[in-house]
């Protein structure tokens, strides 16, 4: 880092002007005064330099033991953000630098605020696709050979691996966290835990074993959760019309068959008509009898009334042909009808559904098969019908799906197989392409089918009164929250939690060789869950039933089989509370606050929710807030065939053209997210990053003014008591605790693009276009000692030190950097060990006097405009040549001009506040404009007449001001007030021919 004392500039354009001005004065009058001027010294350097310095303050947080000595001694009550598991199976992308920056700003926050804020990192390492990326790397006859033990330790290794990536990426990031004890799902400790919450919803009767149909990958050879699937846009589906030809009917159909009576049906799975068992109807629907012309067969069709359109439409009759209406009947008249079954030849019946049948599409009759979807099992159930699904588990269909089908795929080949044979049965009406949304396995992106296997439930129902009182009792961020997760709680079915993999945590069961029936009991969970706590899950693969089973079990081990299923990983990571803040020392639960996407509502929340409601009846965190998804600055998904993918690696550590992509560090990453409306989707790209490093240089370089204009200055030593401060300087100071109040007040609320936003407007508009502009006059020209500067650097000292904790969340290592640079001693080791900055005593005055202070900055842009004109005019040339003219029509606003007009502080003084040599206050204003070069007339905010005029007396060779009275005896060119400094400071009497001939400067 380059070091050594330079002059500085803040970065607004007021500041520009007064820095050319001081740019200028350098220039020309290099030589008798140069070195009576106190011009800032820093070893803060003014750029981030962010790849060597960040690293560098991270080893010193470290070896400082910073965060950890925080979580240990700090005074207030324990802050638990549990972490949301990433998954171990890649690289970090952007989505997971917005999620574990938010949730380092929340935890950083409250470190500065005094409370324990442990932060315990996890990965979910189980699951298919950790097993499908050592698949993908072995050859052929490697898979073949390879055992599930030896998969396991391979999938471990990956995932350990994997995770030693995740952490260097997020601690390059600035996170602080147990990064030496993080939880991974794979943990015995955490495995022992996790079949503790399983062992304890078992035993409260809220998991079951059954046959139902549940969401099944081919592609996976598993069942699936709803959180496990993807809705791709674009799915088209073959879908068919039907008609089954009536075999007797109920009585109001009498009239009209069965002979040459069919029932239309509609279906998008042409795949499970071999499965047909019954058509459905609602019962408070209209139905009604049509009358088909020949070319679409004859006969009469049976079809709800709203859709008979429809069905017209989808039957391509020819001219003048249509679908007449015979009769028409409620639905519940329909009920009893049989009808045989187009290609197996049995006799099945109409029956009553629910409210799932309507007349959005289709026919209104709804084919049944009871195997292969959620309405058509629960409507199976209520007719004792079978739970018939002829497909096996790669997808194919079985022996029981009729001649011709067994071994073909049911989305691909069998789909058309069947709507053959229906075309050759005379079955099939109409066959359309429609588009809709479809259920994909998440991690092979292929679709997925419903299909009935005998699995392990959770059932939601018994405890779902307990979850919805539990999301009510959660306060919900942003509260829309709320209602998705209520809706999609209310309307979940039973949760499908077993799984046909390997690598993941076993369901602890035994099954009876003879008779299929399970063991899983109270003695038998315990045993494993100590076996597991000691060895981990391998042991269910490393050892015998007699090993896994507790007495009297074991000495029957040959009665017993181990089951082969293990747990969806959402029971995994759903468990995590209990394995972490529940056991961990110096977390809680209930945790203070979970924070992930938005759509883990219907994923790592919910399954967090469910697995402790229904185990420990509460739920495992008190607030819940969202974050939405990143997008490309154009507002696309990123994706690497678009070439859109932002890798934050990028951001932090540059390219390998560092010109074209330069290293803008951590810091810059972090306030991209603290700078984003994060509650929605948010996008990122080249021009956004290079506005977020804009941001960040100012901030930067203001720091450095501030910093360097405190050289030789002590607060110890130096500070000047509140009481005696300038009105100028307690206005400020003000300023400042306001802004504290307010960055606090948005933390608080997790609104960090509030804080930042307060942050920069304070800095650029409150200091750099205002307050420093207007202080470099004494912070340069005033001897080291003298009031005025001292009182001025008292303030700079306190908004150096309170800007960089308010900034710390967000930007930790800027922070750090500016206080490391303090030129004085402090207390404290780092910016986070000094902790949120205190309020100065309230004064009084200074509230009172915030409308005059307003209204001086506001009368400051109308001088400036004036000004502008002049040097345009080349009227004049610096605004020190100037005087101001003012006349206000406000009373109040005028007796604070006049105080100040009259101030002998060096401080308050009006023409300090305006950087010009006078202000005059006249009786009127058209007094203003007969003696003004330059004047204007503002009615309001406040209202006044303002105009410049040429300053009066001889310009100072020191500080450029112009002054009436006689220049001083002593120091040639120098106005009184200068020559008092140069007096404080000591300096010996100087004459320009003597300075030549000393050497001063050069003629």
């Amino acid at each position: 880092v380059a070091r050594g004392p330079a002059p500085l500039s803040p970065h607004a354009p007021a500041a520009a002007r007064s820095g050319a001005v001081l740019a200028k004065k350098k220039a020309e009058e290099e030589g008798l005064y140069s070195d009576t001027v106190s011009l800032p010294q820093t070893s803060f350097s003014q750029r981030a330099m962010a790849a060597t310095r960040e690293p560098e303050l991270q080893q010193f947080w470290s070896e400082k033991r910073v965060y950890e000595r925080l979580c240990e001694t700090n005074p207030g009550e324990p802050f638990t953000l549990h972490d949301g598991p990433p998954y171990a199976n890649g690289d970090l992308h952007i989505g997971h630098a917005l999620n574990k920056v938010l949730k380092d700003v929340i935890n950083k926050y409250q470190l500065l605020r005094g409370r324990k804020a442990r932060f315990v990192p996890g990965w979910d390492c189980h699951g298919l696709p950790i097993e499908l990326k050592v698949l993908q790397s072995m050859k052929s006859k490697e898979r073949q050979a390879l055992t599930p033990i030896d998969l396991r330790k391979k999938a471990a290794a990956f995932a350990r691996e994997t995770v030693d990536k995740q952490r260097a990426s997020f601690q390059r990031w600035g996170v602080w966290a147990d990064w030496s004890a993080p939880y991974l799902t794979l943990q015995p400790e955490y495995e022992a835990a996790q079949l503790g919450v399983f062992g304890a919803m078992f035993l409260q009767g809220h998991i079951y074993r059954g046959r139902k149909p549940v969401h099944w990958s081919p592609s996976s050879r598993t069942a699936l959760a709803e959180a496990e699937l993807e809705y791709p846009e674009g799915h088209t589906s073959q879908s068919i019309y039907v008609a089954f030809d009536a075999e007797s009917v109920s009585e109001s159909l009498a009239p009209y068959g069965p002979e040459g009576l069919r029932i239309a049906i509609w279906t998008t799975t042409p795949w499970t008509i071999p499965a047909n068992l019954a058509v459905a109807v609602n019962a408070n629907l209209d139905y009604s009898v049509v009358a088909a012309p020949q070319s679409a067969g004859g006969g009469r069709l049976l079809v709800a009334t709203e859709l008979v359109g429809s069905l017209t439409s989808k039957l391509g009759l020819g001219e003048g042909e249509a679908l007449e209406v015979v009769a028409t009947l409620k639905g519940s008249e329909l009920v009893g009808t049989t009808y045989t079954h187009p290609l197996a030849g049995r006799s099945s019946m109409v029956v009553e559904g629910g409210d799932y049948i309507t007349t959005e599409s289709g026919t209104g009759l709804v084919h049944t098969a009871p195997g292969h979807g959620q309405e058509d099992y629960q409507t199976g159930l209520k007719y004792g019908l079978e739970l018939l699904s002829p497909v096996d588990d790669a997808g194919r269909f079985t022996d029981e799906a009729g001649d011709g089908l067994a071994g073909l795929n049911v989305l691909g080949d069998g789909n058309t197989a069947v709507i053959e044979k229906l075309k050759t049965s005379g079955n099939l009406l109409s066959v359309d392409p429609y588009q809709h949304k479809y259920p994909y396995d998440w991690r092979t992106k292929k679709p997925t089918i419903f299909r009935a296997t005998s699995q392990w439930f959770a059932s939601v129902d018994g405890f779902r009164d307990g979850a919805l009182a539990a999301i009510g009792e959660t306060e919900w961020l942003p509260a829309v929250g709320e209602r998705r997760i209520t809706a999609m709680t209310q309307s979940r079915s039973d949760w499908c939690i077993s799984r046909q993999r390997t690598w993941g945590v076993p369901i602890p069961v035994f099954y009876d060789r003879q008779t299929d029936e399970p063991l899983l009991n109270e003695e038998t969970l315990s045993h494993v869950q100590r076996l597991v706590a000691e060895h981990g899950t391998d042991v269910w693969w490393t050892s015998t039933e007699a090993e896994l089973l507790p007495e009297p079990y074991a000495s029957d081990a040959g009665r017993w089989r181990k089951g082969t299923d293990t747990m969806d990983v959402w029971f995994d990571s759903g468990s995590s509370w209990a394995s972490v803040a529940e056991a961990r020392e110096g977390l809680r639960y209930p945790a203070d606050l979970y924070l992930e996407g938005s759509d883990q509502h219907r994923g790592w929340f919910q399954s967090s929710l469910l697995t402790s409601v229904a185990s420990r009846g509460q739920a495992p965190y008190k607030a819940v807030l969202t974050h939405g998804f990143v997008l490309d600055e154009k507002g696309f998904k990123m994706s690497k065939s678009l070439g859109n993918v932002v890798d934050p690696k990028m951001i932090t550590d540059g390219g390998k053209n560092l010109k074209a992509q330069p290293a803008y560090g951590a810091d810059v990453l972090r306030l991209w997210v603290a700078s984003s409306n994060y509650a929605a989707d948010v996008c990122i790209g080249d021009s956004i990053i290079k506005q977020t490093f804009e941001a960040y240089r100012k901030m930067r370089n203001t720091a450095r003014f501030l910093l360097g204009n405190l050289h030789d200055f002590d607060p110890a030593v130096d500070a000047v008591p509140l009481g005696d401060l300038p009105e100028l300087d307690v206005y400020v100071l003000g300023l400042l605790d306001d802004l504290l109040a307010e960055v606090r007040a948005a933390y608080d609320a997790y609104s960090f693009s509030r804080a930042v936003g307060a942050l920069q407007q304070f800095l650029v508009s409150d200091l750099s276009n205002f307050y420093l502009d207007v202080s470099k006059d004494r912070l340069y020209i005033a001897a080291p000692d003298e009031p005025r500067r001292r009182s001025c650097q008292t303030v700079l000292s306190r908004v150096v030190e309170s800007v960089a904790a308010a900034a710390a969340p967000v930007l930790p290592h800027l922070a750090e950097d500016i206080y490391q640079n303090l030129p004085y001693a402090t207390p404290h080791a780092s910016v986070f060990e000094a902790g949120w900055p205190a309020a100065a005593p309230a004064q009084g005055e200074e509230r009172r006097g915030r409308a005059a202070w307003a209204a001086v900055r506001s009368l400051r842009d109308e001088v400036n405009r004036n000004l502008e004109l002049a040097r345009a005019e080349k009227a004049l040339g610096a605004s020190l040549e100037a005087k101001v003219l003012l006349h206000c029509a406000d009373p109040a606003v005028s007796d604070a001009l006049a105080r100040w007009s009259g101030a002998s502080n060096g401080v308050d003084e009006l023409r300090f506040l305006f950087l010009t040599s006078q202000v005059e206050l006249v009786a009127s204003a058209t007094e203003v404009t007969e003696r003004s070069l330059f004047s204007s007339t503002r009615e309001e905010g406040p209202a006044a007449t303002v105009g410049i005029a040429a300053a009066d007396g001889t310009k100072c060779e020191r500080c450029w001001h112009f002054d009436p009275q006689e220049q001083s005896q002593t120091y040639e060119g120098v106005c009184p007030r200068c020559e008092t400094s140069l007096s404080l400071m000591g300096v010996a009497p100087r004459q320009r021919r003597a300075a030549a001939a000393a050497g001063y400067f050069g003629e």
